[in-house]
């Protein structure tokens, strides 16, 4: 795999996106995960780059995209992603989404049937497929307890990046060496990429689930692919399966075995599946069966 390219920045008028490319052709939009940005994606988009256009999105508030100082909610991101298809005039795409991406892509497809604009239509006719990934974006009032552990981490001092600095040594006596690296990264993302923090700040009881998408996805008409990871310990089963299941004509992949860093570990079984199912739309398209 070649170094990482640098990424390309436009002006979005109110905020800079910044995105990764990759490859020539029918393009395909990436949306990145919790703590990710345009290249977490990449080994997905290395194996497509012979034949689609791969752009690896840094959404708001993450990676070299602006960062404002606001309450981030997923409308944001939709308005975001809206305003970069206009501005590079993308047309006729693929859209992919990775736990929080596809939570944004999931909310994207919804925002495309709840206006009736010329534009929306327009837009709502260049989308030719959705794959969500390990989605997130279902409520799951457990998610307050699963991520308690991280509270201390958003606390903006000082004082705990001293704290994580005087108990390295400690890690490394007791053999957790792994288990603080991944506290530490986490910390280190938290301070970097606001969106993250004010994800976890702003969702800490169950009532702040303001924005999940489980009450509108039946109203996604994009054709839509589903991929779970089998063994995935961060977004239950049951999550890829809602999607599944009210989203009309969807279709849910397991990949057994698979965790939650699945794109990473389990990219070429990705790519298959994708190109699965695509293939199939594009040789509907060309015998004349409309896309619905």
């Amino acid at each position: 795999m070649d170094s990482y390219l640098p990424k390309q920045t436009i002006n979005l008028g109110e905020y800079t996106a910044a995105y990764a490319v990759l490859g020539e052709g029918e393009p395909i939009i990436f949306l990145h995960g919790f703590f990710g940005d345009g290249w977490t994606l990449r080994p997905i988009m290395e194996q497509l780059r012979s034949n689609y256009c791969c752009i690896g999105l840094d959404l708001l508030g993450f990676g070299d995209s602006s960062k404002p100082n606001i309450r981030y909610l997923i409308d944001h991101q939709v308005g975001f992603l809206k305003t970069f298809l206009a501005k590079k005039q993308i047309q006729k795409f693929y859209l992919v989404g990775y736990s929080y991406g596809a939570w944004v892509a999931a909310a994207y497809a919804i925002s495309l049937v709840n206006s009736h604009s010329r534009q929306t239509q327009q837009d709502r006719d260049n989308l030719l497929g959705m794959t969500l990934i390990a989605p997130a974006g279902i409520r799951d009032d457990k998610f307050v307890g699963r991520y308690n552990h991280l509270k201390p981490l958003l606390w903006d001092t000082k004082l705990v990046d001293l704290a994580l600095n005087a108990i390295a040594p400690l890690s490394n006596l007791t053999g957790k060496q792994q288990a603080f690296q991944g506290i530490r990264q986490a910390r280190m993302e938290l301070v970097r990429q606001p969106a993250a923090k004010s994800l976890l700040c702003d969702r800490l009881k169950p009532e702040d689930a303001v924005d999940t998408v489980e009450n509108q996805i039946h109203c996604i008409n994009t054709p839509t692919l589903v991929i779970a990871g089998g063994a995935d310990r961060h977004i239950p089963l049951w999550h890829s399966q809602t999607y599944a299941e009210r989203i009309p004509n969807a279709k849910l992949e397991i990949i057994p075995g698979a965790d939650h860093d699945l794109v990473q570990t389990h990219s070429w079984e990705i790519v298959c599946l994708l190109q699965q199912c695509w293939e199939l739309k594009i040789g509907s398209r060309e015998s004349g069966v409309g896309n619905g």
